[in-house]
Order: structure tokens, then C-alpha cells, then sequence
């Protein structure tokens, strides 16, 4: 997989790392202290040395870039991963980066941005990608809802994220609206969306085979 996507790869990974190059070329207008951490109403409570901020994040984000795409490369079923599916590994964590490049480092620079929006937005447009998607993702141990019952019955896996999607779709949709809600109850919405796309396909799937078993198919 990472010889035929090779040049991907290298693409994928410059990007993860733009934000060095800024903050190379900004060094000098940068602060000491760079905003690293906002609160659920947006306001920055956490900071981080500028050292730290320009090479430490882009190279944690580049070592999780690598490690999700050897980790798909050695997955024995990675024949069943669609080009589709593929391209969420290759580009979530570049994606991540130049989002992170544009707000802390327009942060710092004294640019002012509604955080709270901007990531709730930015959360419930991943999870509607990622539901859109998980319905056309193929038996796998690396991409999806990856349980012994899934795993080894294909019928289980496709009903598991044909729920899923649904599910991620929903929930998406509902982190977006959260823009809505006061700072206290969007915080208590989004932590019960996060544990419904984690925890509920895992509950229907397995009852599904539990169904399946007492059935003798």
C-alpha cells in the first residue's frame, strides 16, 4: 500500500509539516507563549512555549499520520480498504495541522476566531464524512467498529456500520447544532454524541449475533 501511494505519502507529510515552515518565516513576530488549549466557550486556557508549539505539535501530528498509515499498510486484510476509506488516512492528520497552523498561530498573531464554533463545525463535518463513509468499508482490522462478532461473521460487519454511518451521520449532525446551546449543556451533548457512535453499534452489533447464534445460522 505505501509503495503504490508513495507519492501521497510525501505530499500528505509536507503538508502535516507547513506549520513549521510558518512558524519559521512568523518567528519573529510570534510570542513567547503561544495559545495552545481553548475552553467549551472558546476562551484560551492553556499555552505552550513557542519552541514546542512551532515543531513539537506538526511533528506529534506527522509520527500519528505515519503510525495510521503503517498500521493500515500491515492490516492482512488491507485488500478489502476502498480508495475512499484510504484517503481519510491519508489526509486527516494534514487536515489537522494546517486547521491548527491557521488558529494558533492567527491566535497568537492577535486575530480573533469564534473557537468554539469553529470546532464544533469542524467535528460534525468529520463525523458526517466518516458516516458516509463506513457503510462502504469492507471487513478490515485496522478502519471501523473492529469486535470478534464483526470480525469474523461479514454479515454482522455490514449491519454494524450500516448502523454506524447512520449513527455518525446523526450524531454530526447534532454536534453542529450544538452551536446553538449554552457553553454547559453543548459540553454534556457532545460527550453523549461521542459515546452513541462508540458504544451503540457495539451494543446492536452484538446483539445481532447473539441473535444469529440462537437462530443456528
Amino acid at each position: 500500500m505505501i509503495k503504490e501511494n508513495k507519492g501521497k505519502l510525501i505530499l500528505t507529510s509536507i503538508i502535516t509539516m507547513l506549520p513549521i515552515l510558518i512558524g519559521l518565516i512568523l518567528w519573529n513576530q510570534l510570542p513567547d507563549k503561544m495559545p495552545t488549549h481553548w475552553n467549551a466557550e472558546g476562551v484560551v486556557d492553556g499555552w505552550s512555549s513557542k519552541g514546542f508549539t512551532v515543531f513539537g505539535l506538526p511533528l506529534f501530528l506527522l509520527g500519528c499520520h505515519w503510525l495510521c498509515t503503517l498500521a493500515t499498510a500491515a492490516d492482512p486484510k488491507k485488500q478489502n480498504h476502498s480508495g475512499k476509506i484510504l484517503g481519510i488516512v491519508f489526509w486527516i492528520c494534514p487536515l489537522v495541522s494546517v486547521f491548527m497552523l491557521i488558529l494558533v498561530y492567527g491566535t497568537a498573531l492577535g486575530m480573533e476566531f469564534k473557537v468554539d464554533t469553529l470546532m464544533l463545525i469542524v467535528m460534525g463535518l468529520m463525523f458526517i464524512i466518516i458516516g458516509n463513509y463506513l457503510p462502504k468499508c469492507k471487513q478490515n482490522y485496522t478502519i471501523g467498529i473492529k469486535v470478534p462478532w464483526t470480525l469474523n461473521d461479514e454479515e454482522n460487519w455490514n449491519y454494524t456500520h450500516r448502523l454506524s454511518g447512520k449513527l455518525w451521520v446523526i450524531c454530526g449532525i447534532v454536534v453542529m447544532l450544538c452551536v446553538l446551546l449554552p457553553a454547559n449543556v453543548m459540553s454534556v451533548v457532545l460527550v453523549a454524541a461521542l459515546i452513541v457512535t462508540a458504544i451503540v453499534p457495539t451494543i446492536f452489533s452484538y446483539v445481532f449475533y447473539k441473535k444469529k447464534m440462537k437462530s443456528g445460522d
